[in-house]
């Protein structure tokens, strides 16, 4: 038995896939119905830049399809700016902005770290046990929101549903088994980071589910991916959904011995520069067998 597996793309508006993935004339106002029709993922990259309202996570959730998953990008307020310290009521805002309106469509979080964010044990501890692992434990968290959501914030989800967490790291200091164990003491996953930058690259499985973005095999963001690099990816995916490791994974730390269970699996392309995120996703979900686009929207 193996676990889901969920092929997309980082984003949806992009100037140059106008006319070339999208449809020629397709309204921007369409381009998210259109590209949830392709993959049955997107990575939600606004809520990273800045907290986004509840109407807009309603809109987007009835423009995508059911079964449909948005992974959302953590606040790089968050991360980027306050760099973990006194993050309650940054926490509280982010969770109270919105994101209960995407109901069963609302995915893992990704939580990314600058280049220069060196690992510290106890603050990194810290961070992973304030974060909720349910919808009900966020709700909670949400009501300490501060008067810039005052009349705007979304506190009641639908349903208490499971919450997930990925963290991408980008300095050379996270590659440690101190971390590692980090991780897998909160049930957090690395993700796997492909980057021609010299970026930690390493395929450690820390949580039931794994995360991936892969971000261009030679140009940051750009280049593409050839047939012979996905069928190396496609052939971790298989290993990994089936609760497995591939042949030669790159480990930090080996992965203690545990029954082998079935992960779910998320991979992302972020080389949207040069338009080949969408052709890349394409191409693997075929290489695992995924089936075709649903053409439309």
């Amino acid at each position: 038995m193996a676990g889901k597996i969920r092929i997309g793309v980082s984003g949806w508006r992009y100037t140059p896939w106008r006319g070339n993935f999208y449809p020629k004339g397709l309204a921007q106002s369409r381009e998210l119905e259109f590209a949830s029709r392709q993959f049955p993922s997107i990575e939600l990259n606004g809520s990273f830049y800045s907290l986004q309202r509840p109407s807009s996570y309603a809109q987007w959730a009835r423009q995508t399809p059911p079964g449909f998953v948005f992974a959302v990008k953590g606040s790089r307020y968050i991360t980027h700016m306050l760099r973990l310290r006194g993050i309650e009521a940054a926490l509280a805002n982010f969770l109270a902005s919105g994101l209960f309106e995407l109901g069963a469509k609302l995915g893992p979080f990704l939580w990314q770290f600058p280049p220069n964010m060196q690992f510290d044990h106890d603050v990194f501890d810290a961070f992973f046990k304030s974060l909720p692992r349910t919808t009900g434990a966020a709700a909670q968290i949400a009501q300490g929101h501060d008067e810039r959501l005052q009349g705007r914030a979304s506190l009641v989800p639908d349903a208490n549903r499971r919450l997930r967490h990925a963290v991408e790291v980008r300095h050379a200091s996270f590659v440690d088994p101190a971390f590692i164990a980090l991780l897998r003491k909160h049930r957090i996953a690395w993700v796997v980071a492909d980057t021609p930058r010299p970026w930690p690259l390493y395929e450690d499985v820390t949580a039931d589910f794994v995360y991936m973005r892969l971000h261009g095999a030679t140009q940051l963001y750009q280049s593409r991916y050839t047939s012979e690099q996905l069928d190396r990816w496609a052939e971790c995916i298989r290993a990994w959904s089936e609760g497995g490791q591939p042949t030669g994974a790159r480990l930090i730390t080996p992965e203690p011995p545990a029954p082998r269970q079935a992960r779910d699996v998320y991979c992302y392309f972020d080389n949207t520069d040069k338009l080949h995120a969408p052709d890349n996703a394409r191409e693997l979900m075929e290489k695992l067998g995924l089936g075709g686009p649903i053409i439309g929207p």
